[in-house]
């Protein structure tokens, strides 16, 4: 049963026959499920995303499988009906197969080396949090100028690590938004593409890396506007010091 269509075992076989020309090349198994409605495929070898998308054939030139009038042969007509069915759930099943397929394959293209650039970032932001935090310290009293320089450099790799690791991120994002209506959530596709990791990754909508600004309020900014949003928190906090205390020491 695939449905609400009941198929017996002599129809089975026989739409097997007229139907296998028609059949994707690369199905191999087709059967009804154990217990419940649906069928059971198998594809092998697997779609890569990489071929032509499956395109359903037309039946209708086909003397044993195309349109019968029901009150010409009742019989044939419920049967090319079952066919005609049953081909496009086959095509249906593989063409969500292939779109699943072609997502992956276009994710291991674009990330590349974002896995080296996540962790380019994340060993950036360490460094200048831990820059920052040492100027609270009563001992950066003591080489101030130097301590505040090195902020600064580690600020500035900040920000650059953030704008390397965005341009592997809005490939991605673009990814995600050609694929936006296949089966796989963008987490899924990613792991499936061999980066579990990258759900910690910080990648947004596509149309956030479109955009000429941000507002320190915008909701999920890329990763280069939350740097520079931090580099802004830490300068506003070394004004602050230098204003109450009237001196850069």
């Amino acid at each position: 049963m695939f449905g609400h269509t009941t198929i017996t075992a002599d129809e089975a076989r026989e739409l097997a026959e007229r139907l296998a020309p028609y059949f994707p090349a690369n199905l191999k198994t087709l059967e009804g499920r154990q217990y419940g409605p649906g069928l059971d495929y198998t594809f092998d070898p697997p779609f890569t995303g990489r071929e032509k998308e499956p395109e359903q054939p037309s039946l209708k030139d086909d003397p044993r499988l195309c349109y019968v009038p029901g009150d010409q042969d009742p019989v044939e007509h419920r049967l090319r009906e079952k066919a005609l069915q049953l081909l496009t759930y086959v095509y249906e099943e593989a063409s969500r197969r292939w779109r699943d397929a072609a997502y992956i394959a276009d994710l291991k293209d674009v990330v590349q080396d974002a896995p080296a650039r996540w962790a380019a970032y994340q060993q950036a932001l360490a460094t200048a949090t831990q820059a920052a935090a040492y100027l609270r310290t009563p001992k950066a009293h003591t080489e101030w100028m130097p301590a505040v320089a090195r902020l600064v450099d580690a600020q500035q790799a900040l920000v650059a690590a953030a704008d390397r690791f965005d341009e592997r991120a809005e490939l991605i994002a673009r990814a995600h938004h050609k694929h936006l209506y296949t089966d796989l959530s963008a987490e899924q596709a990613l792991k499936a593409a061999g980066y579990p990791e990258a759900s910690g990754w910080t990648i947004t909508d596509v149309e956030e890396y479109e955009r000429g600004g941000y507002s320190d309020w915008h909701p999920c900014p890329p990763l280069t506007e939350i740097a520079r949003r931090l580099v802004a928190a830490q300068e506003e906090h070394l004004a602050t010091v230098r204003r109450l205390t009237g001196s850069d020491a």
